[in-house]
């Protein structure tokens, strides 16, 4: 039998200790330095994690940019999350994993095993051949549908030297750079996380 998959969580409680918020938030250091204190996250079984409001899965979520445009895509059937299928995104995005923890017994925290799920998870859905910096920008938090409620996205921008991006997961589809103008026009169409992060995107250009 296939062992569950295991997912990085926080309580929620350290998330309202922090200060609950919805859409973006742009003290990042004060989240972070408690998120990643020691004893704060832990692996829990994905099935349950999925389910269980009382904790926030820890989520990378990864927007690309080039020359002022940025990645978009629409998730295709064979995305794993089955509750975004064929909604639009800016994000590039996915659960930590205890494989991402190459020194479990040496931890003082999970900032490297975080830091290796994100290169993981970008690097599994689509191949990235530029040079690129990588900050983190803000935090994610919507806890308006089933989906947003049980996730906590910490938003990298990635910025391309040149937009050389081509797709290696199926259920990425219709993958192009867009610019803000035209990602607005499309904005009903994208899911949640995407639509927050772009109405937030002239405080993200500023934070990068």
């Amino acid at each position: 039998m296939a062992r569950e998959e295991q997912v990085l969580v926080v309580e929620r409680k350290v998330f309202d200790e922090l200060g609950a918020f919805r859409g973006l938030q742009f003290d990042v250091e004060r989240y972070l330095d408690r998120l990643f204190a020691p004893g704060a996250l832990r692996f829990m079984a994905r099935p349950l994690a999925e389910k269980d409001p009382s904790h926030k899965q820890l989520i990378p979520y990864v927007l690309i940019t080039c020359e002022g445009r940025y990645l978009t895509y629409v998730r295709g059937k064979r995305a794993g999350e089955t509750r975004l299928v064929g909604n639009r995104s800016i994000g590039i995005g996915g659960h930590i994993n205890p494989a991402d923890d190459a020194t479990p017994l040496f931890r003082s925290d999970f900032r490297d095993a975080y830091r290796s799920a994100v290169e993981r998870e970008v690097g599994e859905e689509v191949c990235v051949e530029a040079g690129h910096t990588d900050r983190i920008v803000a935090l994610l938090n919507d806890d308006s549908n089933e989906v947003g409620q049980v996730h906590l996205g910490v938003v990298h921008c990635w910025v391309l030297d040149a937009p050389k991006v081509s797709r290696r997961e199926q259920m990425i589809t219709q993958m192009e750079f867009m610019s803000i103008d035209e990602l607005r026009a499309v904005r009903d169409q994208m899911e949640t996380w995407s639509q927050l992060c772009l109405d937030g995107l002239d405080q993200i250009r500023a934070k990068r």
